[in-house]
């Protein structure tokens, strides 16, 4: 490498919290013209993957200097490739390397590290997400690392802001009890991809916040659902760490001061604006979306309406979010912004075992009509 001997090893909390924090809060996440996101992982660097069922940090120091950083989880989930429906994937995330020791090939020393990790545990396949314009991510893993564009879902954002919605008096709604939602799940989103097999976990996880589903009055949820229903579940991100905006774009800095200055102005007038993304915010995580029936749309954005009014009373929920299929119809009926939305996400995967490589290419070539399933955490 010519500038020292990079020590790769495992994460050490005694030794490493505070650098790992620090390293943080100077590495910006996004493409500059969209904004960069910080995070503040709220004295947890591993916060984002503790409540996966195998996680992992590897560190990466050179002359004694914390200069980059990789996680990864490992999880069962459903997966479409002949002749079995069940797979064993590593998910990465969280590489950072500082801003003056870039392009010095510590990143991909962290992700080949992090693949031996995988395979010494039985990973099938490895996976990231990354925006679509991100060309340094890119290059790293699909030029340099053998990775292959695989699934291209949406990020939806919709602000948290005043006036709340109003909620149609068309519709009856429940809160399900986790057995329930759990059963439910199974019977309706285990076939699709990406449902990790653990799910009771995830809704038994102190930061689900629940599972409701929406329904036409009149008619009865019981062993015989409704003509037409909708299901979602909830997850608080904001307990787990704050993000905030820096380099923000102008029109979304316009949009905000204006809202805000109207608000001020005129406070009977109910004017939706942007939150202030500038210090640091929490968000829900909408997941899990799942529906039949008819009216099944419009029951889902009841629903996303409803959430949105529950991370109003929230103190630093700035914004609810959902994840869908590149394909999935479902984008259409959840409120979102578009000036905060990403409509093309990238998922890249990459097939670990030899043995699988021709099921790996079946794979990669399925069509992208199923619907996704997001893991909240991650």
């Amino acid at each position: 490498m010519g500038y020292g001997e990079l020590n790769i090893r495992s994460y050490n909390p005694q030794k490493d919290r505070a650098r790992v924090e620090d390293l943080e809060r100077r590495c910006e996440v996004g493409p500059a013209e969209r904004g960069f996101l910080f995070t503040d992982t709220l004295g947890d660097p591993i916060c984002r993957i503790r409540n996966s069922p195998i996680y992992n940090m590897i560190v990466a120091e050179l002359n004694n200097k914390l200069v980059g950083v990789i996680q990864g989880s490992i999880k069962l989930v459903t997966i479409h490739k002949p002749p079995k429906n069940l797979a064993r994937v590593g998910y990465i995330l969280g590489l950072r390397v500082a801003p003056l020791y870039r392009r010095r090939g510590i990143g991909s020393s962290l992700v080949v590290r992090l693949e031996e990790w995988f395979i010494a545990s039985g990973v099938d396949y490895a996976y990231m997400a990354t925006e679509k314009d991100n060309d340094a991510s890119f290059k790293l893993f699909v030029e340099k690392l053998g990775y292959v564009k695989f699934r291209t879902p949406a990020i939806l954002v919709n602000p948290v802001n005043c006036p709340m919605y109003r909620i149609s008096s068309k519709y009856e709604f429940e809160k399900l009890k986790v057995e329930e939602a759990e059963s439910l799940y199974r019977k309706f989103m285990s076939s699709m991809e990406f449902f990790p097999s653990d799910i009771g976990n995830i809704l038994r996880n102190k930061l689900s916040l629940g599972t409701w589903v929406a329904y036409p009055r009149g008619e009865s949820w019981g062993e015989i659902l409704p003509s037409s229903w909708a299901m979602v579940s909830v997850w608080n991100s904001g307990e787990v760490f704050k993000l905030r905006l820096g380099n923000a774009p102008t029109s979304c800095l316009m949009y905000t001061k204006s809202s805000q200055l109207m608000g001020n102005l005129v406070p009977c007038f109910k004017w939706r604006g942007i939150p202030d993304f500038m210090h640091p915010f929490g968000f829900y995580f909408i997941y899990g979306v799942c529906r039949e029936g008819p009216m099944s749309g419009k029951l889902v954005r009841t629903l996303c309406r409803l959430v949105h009014n529950m991370a109003a009373k929230c103190r630093d929920c700035k914004a609810v979010v959902t994840e869908v299929g590149g394909s999935d119809t479902l984008r259409r009926h959840i409120p979102h912004w578009r000036l905060l939305s990403c409509p093309e996400d990238l998922w890249c995967i990459k097939g670990l075992k030899n043995e699988e490589r021709e099921s790996f290419y079946e794979l990669i070539k399925t069509p992208t009509t199923r619907t996704l399933f997001v893991d909240p955490r991650e």
